[in-house]
């Protein structure tokens, strides 16, 4: 296939889509939580001045730029090199970051390696895996498997348990989401990652019964908050089922997804993060205002240095020739 053939440009499409839906859901999800914008704007709609990066964004660019380095081929140790490279090599973290981000990058600066440091780490079960994996997805389109694989690899570094799984739902979800994969089918591929016995896994049962039993969004919003809420707002167990259920009551609609997810509170920048993730994956970037696009395409650095030196869109481009020197992906629509 590598031989003969090349990316489409639907992938790239897909994969600048998946990107910059990332950053942008990140953008607004963390304005739409902000006591000082509700109080100007009410609700947010748009993406307002003053908008920017948080870690989600920053440590998906640093997931991206590890595979671009590694050209795919990861390994516990590659990681770990990485994140040595990029964070402990420049300063350590900035602000924002999750506790388990901080936990993992004091025991890599105390000399230990992953999965200890995933492990030895506290609130390893909480979203932040699951925000940074979208790249995998888009290394692997087509093969949801390999990209539960490769980032149950990546996981491991900061996470474990419940950490790691909500990363590898994730992955394999935007994997089938670049290949024209269907809402519910995104999120069923996702689903299929979780161990049915798990905390994540049982919350997502729950929210898809959310969904079927209150099928608009209207109906299921205040459900989504009550019957999934726990008194830490970042857990993955809370926030990727309430992501999976905005993403499938909003069929996919990135606009409408937005409206909700940014507003939702509790973790608005990861839960609009990945539902921007899962949305430009599934329709490409033309859905995503241009000027929405433009504020974000260059990451803050508010919490890794080096992300503010990368370009989204060029990040994306790098990704989809990885995939295609691998000959990992598995479609016919993304490979021409």
């Amino acid at each position: 296939m590598a031989g003969s053939s090349k990316p489409s440009e639907d992938f790239l499409d897909r994969a600048t889509g998946c990107l910059l839906g990332l950053a942008v859901g990140d953008a607004m999800g963390d304005l739409g939580r902000s006591d000082a914008h509700r109080q100007r704007y009410g609700i947010i709609t748009r993406m307002y001045e003053g908008a920017r990066s948080t870690d989600d964004t920053e440590f998906a660019i640093l997931t991206a730029q590890t595979l671009i380095d590694w050209r795919g081929e990861l390994t516990l140790s590659r990681v770990a090199e990485s994140w040595r490279k990029y964070i402990l090599g420049q300063g350590g973290m900035g602000d924002r970051g999750g506790k388990p981000l901080y936990g993992s990058v004091a025991n890599l600066a105390r000399g230990m390696e992953p999965p200890q440091t995933g492990i030895d780490n506290p609130q390893n079960d909480d979203d932040g895996a699951a925000m940074r994996i979208a790249p995998v997805g888009i290394l692997c389109a087509g093969n949801p498997a390999r990209a539960a694989e490769i980032s149950g690899i990546e996981a491991q570094i900061s996470h474990a348990r419940d950490g790691v799984w909500g990363a590898q739902a994730v992955a394999a979800s935007i994997a089938v989401a670049l290949d024209h994969a269907t809402p519910r089918e995104i999120i069923t591929t996702g689903v299929e990652q979780v161990p049915a016995d798990s905390w994540l896994g049982r919350s997502l049962k729950r929210a898809l019964a959310i969904c079927d039993q209150h099928p608009t969004i209207e109906e299921a919003w205040e459900y989504l908050h009550i019957d999934l809420w726990n008194p830490v707002h970042s857990m993955v167990a809370e926030a990727l089922p309430q992501a999976y259920g905005i993403f499938l009551l909003t069929g996919g609609d990135f606009r409408k997804g937005m409206l909700w997810a940014c507003n939702f509170g509790r973790d608005a920048d990861t839960i609009a993060a990945l539902v921007g993730a899962l949305s430009g994956a599934m329709h490409g970037r033309d859905v995503i205002p241009q000027d929405w696009a433009d504020k974000v395409r260059r990451p803050a650095g508010v919490c890794l240095k080096f992300a503010a030196q990368r370009d989204i869109v060029e990040v994306a481009q790098q990704l989809v020739e990885v995939a295609y020197e691998r000959d990992w992906v598995n479609s016919r629509h993304v490979i021409g």
